[in-house]
């Protein structure tokens, strides 16, 4: 059967080569421009490795944040990514400048928040 697979997530943000960099630092997953576009005039950018799926940023002139854990505008998607410690994780993101959530609902996960709002989780890896 020929079923449907996940190829990538978008993320809607106002600067799709910022937002790009930031995940870049955030995983070691390379920044894949477009052709034909300066960096910071694309309408969209790709972190592109060898499995998928690929994150990708596309470019949203009003964009505006979502909440967390639920408000005006509550969260619609978020990313988790694996780590084998949470404190170095946490200190990990913090450096590349995501800022930690202060609503922290689980023990083995911890939530954050990239620079334009979108939440995302550290999960501590299970053995």
């Amino acid at each position: 059967m020929n079923l449907p697979r996940l190829h990538l997530i978008a993320l809607d943000c106002p600067n799709p080569y910022a937002l790009a960099q930031f995940y870049s630092a955030l995983t070691g997953i390379d920044v894949e421009t477009w052709p034909g576009y300066p960096p910071e005039d694309m309408p969209g950018i790709d972190l592109v490795h060898d499995v998928l799926p690929a994150l990708s940023f596309q470019k949203v002139e009003n964009y505006v944040a979502p909440n967390w854990p639920e408000g005006e505008i509550p969260q619609q998607i978020h990313l988790d990514f694996e780590v084998d410690d949470l404190d170095e994780g946490e200190k990990h993101a913090l450096s590349v400048g995501a800022r930690k959530a202060d609503f922290q609902p689980g023990e083995t996960f911890r939530v954050f928040l990239d620079p334009v709002g979108h939440p995302f989780c550290l999960i501590l890896k299970n053995d």
